[in-house]
């Protein structure tokens, strides 16, 4: 990785970090698992994993992050300690890190400490403001692996009620689903199979990434955390773990068109669900929202592109915002990492200003 800003949106369960030249200019975008919960050894691994130690020295490092939230913390602000003594151990001494607090303000790790709850799960502000510079009008997008941001933006100003995520969950800014490790159990309590309503196991034993790989809407790029039950991630594997949510045996009673038919309905309720918040901010703008177009993002920006086009919307991509010459993968990583990308053009024009 070479370059002199890095971005950095350090998840509960990814790290993702984004690197940009002198110029801004987006030169690569990288995402491993991080599974937090586990504990901080998990980012180190992460880190290593990333070469974090071999990039330029003298680069200048933004920093966002969610992981604070994994309960391995009893609290957010010791969280935000832990991950951001974790993170300067891990960087070579010469580069200058500043932690993203939102509204253009940017700390050192000391200052970020006493302020935790304005650093606390701010990656989805440093997107909306990236976003909100580029495209005046619109809702965002974002449904990643676990969870999606619905954002209105009017005027070129982001026009969020919420800022934590309890007051993003109150008003319908935060939806906790994604289309990767959300559990089905999460998404309803009964599909219809064979002419009936058939319940669902309140157990783990299948996610929404086996819905979506059935379904052929998953980049398998996109996940990268194990599966439910440990085991394979073909077609087979996920229809047998669906199948045990409806108390059923794959290939005995219940077949690959079974599970493809009770996975389109959980992938509609599921879309249904970020519609309805997306309904919600749409009350909110000045003409109910009906000439808004949605700007999408994450691993299930195809979630996103799907709602534009059953409601005659227009369709952004995240990454048609940015360079318009960059490769496709590059611009997929850029879309599936929109806020790590969103805090190295943000910290970029600041240090440019100064």
């Amino acid at each position: 990785m070479e370059g002199v800003f890095f971005g950095w949106d350090i998840g509960g369960a990814h790290l993702k970090v984004a690197s940009l030249d002198a110029g801004g200019r987006l030169l690569a975008v990288r995402q491993v698992a991080c599974p937090l919960w586990q504990g901080l050894a998990q980012l180190q691994q992460a880190c290593t994993a990333l070469a974090v130690t071999r990039m330029a020295p003298g680069a200048v490092h933004a920093v966002t992050m969610t992981g604070e939230l994994c309960d391995v913390f009893p609290d957010r602000a010791s969280g935000v300690h832990g991950i951001l003594e974790c993170l300067a151990g891990m960087l070579n001494e010469r580069v200058t890190l500043r932690i993203y607090a939102g509204d253009d303000a940017w700390l050192s790790p000391a200052a970020a400490v006493t302020a935790a709850a304005r650093v606390a799960s701010a990656n989805w502000l440093a997107l909306a403001h990236l976003v909100a510079s580029r495209v005046k009008q619109g809702v965002l997008l974002d449904i990643g692996s676990t969870t999606s941001d619905v954002i209105l933006i009017e005027d070129g100003q982001v026009r969020n009620r919420g800022r934590d995520d309890a007051s993003r969950l109150a008003c319908g800014e935060l939806v906790y689903t994604g289309v990767v490790r959300t559990a089905v159990m999460a998404v309803c309590r009964q599909v219809p199979i064979h002419g009936l309503w058939q319940g669902l196991a309140a157990e783990y034993f299948a996610t929404m990434a086996d819905v979506h790989r059935l379904l052929g809407q998953l980049d398998e790029r996109h996940d990268q955390m194990p599966a439910a039950d440990g085991r394979g991630k073909d077609l087979e594997a996920s229809a047998r773990r669906l199948a045990r949510m409806l108390g059923r045996d794959f290939g005995v009673d219940a077949s690959l068109a079974d599970m493809r038919g009770v996975a389109r309905h959980l992938s509609r309720i599921q879309a249904r669900e970020i519609e309805d918040a997306l309904a919600l901010q749409l009350s909110r703008a000045q003409d109910g929202g009906a000439s808004l177009p949605l700007i999408g993002a994450g691993a299930g920006a195809f979630v996103a592109a799907h709602l534009a086009q059953t409601q005659g919307r227009g369709y952004l991509p995240f990454q048609s915002l940015l360079e318009t010459d960059m490769e496709g993968s590059l611009a997929q990583q850029a879309a599936l990492s929109a806020p790590a990308v969103a805090v190295a053009k943000l910290l970029h024009r600041a240090w440019q200003a100064r």
